[in-house]
C-alpha cells in the first residue's frame, strides 16, 4: 500500500551495490483460485507489444508515453519485440488510475525487457489492494509492489527491495482541506466528512486513521467499516481529491506526490522541516486544481517493496531482481519513452530491505484493527 508506486520524501539510499538479490522469508496465508480470478478480472493491463487486456483501452503507456515496441526504441536503449517464445511476466502495480500508474512504471517495464533477454512484461492495475494477494497465490502474477501484501503473507514472496524514486526510499501521507474550512489538524475532523483513498492504502487511509485516533477521535470500525466521530468515504487517491473539489468532503487524505500539486506555494513556509528538507515533490506545488490547505503530514514512510512470488520457478526471476537492484538513474533514463515526463519521478533502483523497515506500517495497521495476517 505504500502507494503508488508513489513516493515522496526522505533521504533514502540507492542500490546496495552487491549485485545480489537478498531474499527474506516471512509469513504465509491462503486464498482460493476463484478469489484470484475475481481479483484480477478488473485489472487494467498492457502487454509488451502495446496491446491491452482486462478490458482496458489505456495501452501500455497510459496517456503519457509510448510502449517499448511502438517504435522499437525508448529514446535511448533499444527495446525490441520480445519474440514468440518470450516468457510472459505479469507485474501488478498498486491501485490507482490505470493510465497514470502504467505511465509512471513504463521505464521499469522497459528496463526489464531491455536488460533481460526473452521476457514480455505486462503491467496490470488492480481495483484495490485486496486483489493483489490472491492473484499471486493463484499464479496469475509474478511480480508485485505493495507493503500490505508483503506484510500479510511474506512467506509467499521473494523480496527484491524497497523502491527508490526521486533519490528517496520514503514518502509522506498528507491531510488536505478546503482553504476556508475550520480544520487545523486531525482533532478538527470530528463531525466532518472526510475522503480517503483505498481502505488498505498506507498513506491514503491507515496512517491518517492512526493520526485521527491519536487525536482522540473514535474511528469505529474504520477502515473496514464506518467511523463514529466523523463521516468517511473510501475510493482512491485521485477520487479523494475530487470529492473535496466537488464539495462532497471537507478534506482528503492522500500521498505527498498526489497532494502537493494542490497546495499553494504560500503554505510552504509552514511545512514541517522533515517535508521541506526531504520532499521530492516541492517543485510541483501549486500546479493543479483544486487548491487545498495542508493540515497534517506524516513522518517519512518507507516506499513500497518490489517482490516476486516464491512459486515462480524461472531463472528470469533472479535476473530481473539483479537488474532492478543494480539500476541507476543514468541506466533508467535510457529506457524513458520519448515523451516521458521526468517529473513523474520514475523508479531509479531498489534499496535492500527487511520486515524491520515496515514495522511503523505494521504498528499502525494493528492500531486501527487490521490484522496483517488475516
Amino acid at each position: 500500500m505504500s502507494d503508488q508506486t508513489c513516493g515522496e520524501g526522505s533521504t533514502g539510499t540507492g542500490s546496495t551495490g552487491s549485485g545480489r538479490v537478498k531474499r527474506r522469508r516471512f509469513l504465509a496465508g491462503g486464498a482460493s483460485s476463484v478469489a484470484a480470478l475475481v481479483a484480477l478480472s478488473g485489472c487494467s493491463g498492457s502487454s509488451g507489444s502495446g496491446g491491452t487486456d482486462g478490458g482496458s483501452s489505456d495501452g501500455g503507456s497510459g496517456s503519457g508515453g509510448s510502449t517499448a515496441t511502438d517504435s522499437g526504441s525508448t529514446g535511448g536503449a533499444t527495446v525490441g519485440t520480445p519474440g514468440p517464445n518470450a516468457e510472459e511476466i505479469t507485474m501488478v502495480l498498486t491501485p490507482g488510475t490505470p493510465s497514470d500508474a502504467k505511465r509512471r512504471y513504463m521505464p521499469m517495464k522497459n528496463l526489464i525487457e531491455g536488460e533481460v533477454d526473452g521476457v514480455d512484461v505486462t503491467m496490470r492495475v488492480p481495483l484495490n489492494y485486496s486483489a493483489i494477494r490472491p492473484a499471486l497465490q493463484s499464479e496469475q502474477a509474478e511480480i508485485g509492489m505493495d507493503d500490505v501484501t508483503l506484510i500479510s503473507n511474506p512467506d509467499i514472496m521473494d523480496v527484491y527491495g524497497t523502491t527508490v524514486t526521486g533519490g528517496s526510499a520514503f514518502y509522506f501521507s498528507v491531510m488536505l482541506t478546503q482553504p476556508d474550512s475550520n480544520v487545523q489538524g486531525p482533532a478538527d475532523v470530528e463531525g466532518k466528512t472526510w475522503a480517503f483513498a483505498d481502505r488498505l492504502s498506507t498513506s491514503g487511509s491507515i496512517f491518517a486513521l492512526y493520526a485521527l485516533q491519536e487525536a482522540g477521535l473514535d474511528i469505529g470500525e474504520a477502515p473496514t467499516g464506518d467511523p463514529v466521530d466523523f463521516e468517511g468515504s473510501w475510493s482512491d487517491h485521485d477520487q479523494a481529491i475530487q470529492r473535496v473539489a466537488n464539495d462532497k468532503a471537507v478534506g482528503a487524505t492522500t500521498w505527498g506526490g498526489n497532494g502537493l500539486p494542490h497546495i499553494p506555494e504560500k503554505y510552504e513556509s509552514d511545512f514541517p522541516d522533515r517535508v521541506k528538507n526531504k520532499s521530492s515533490y516541492l517543485d510541483t506545488l501549486d500546479t493543479e486544481e483544486p487548491k487545498l490547505r495542508p493540515v497534517w503530514f506524516s513522518f517519512p514512510i518507507p516506499k513500497q517493496p518490489v517482490y516476486a512470488r516464491k512459486t515462480w520457478d524461472s531463472p528470469k526471476k533472479q535476473e530481473i531482481g539483479e537488474v532492478l537492484v543494480n539500476s541507476t538513474k543514468e541506466k533508467i533514463q535510457q529506457y524513458y519513452p520519448s515523451d516521458y515526463n521526468e517529473e513523474e519521478l520514475p523508479f531509479t533502483t531498489l534499496q535492500d530491505t527487511s520486515m524491520e523497515t515496515y514495522q511503523p506500517v505494521i504498528k499502525r495497521m494493528n492500531a486501527v484493527g487490521i490484522d496483517p495476517a488475516a
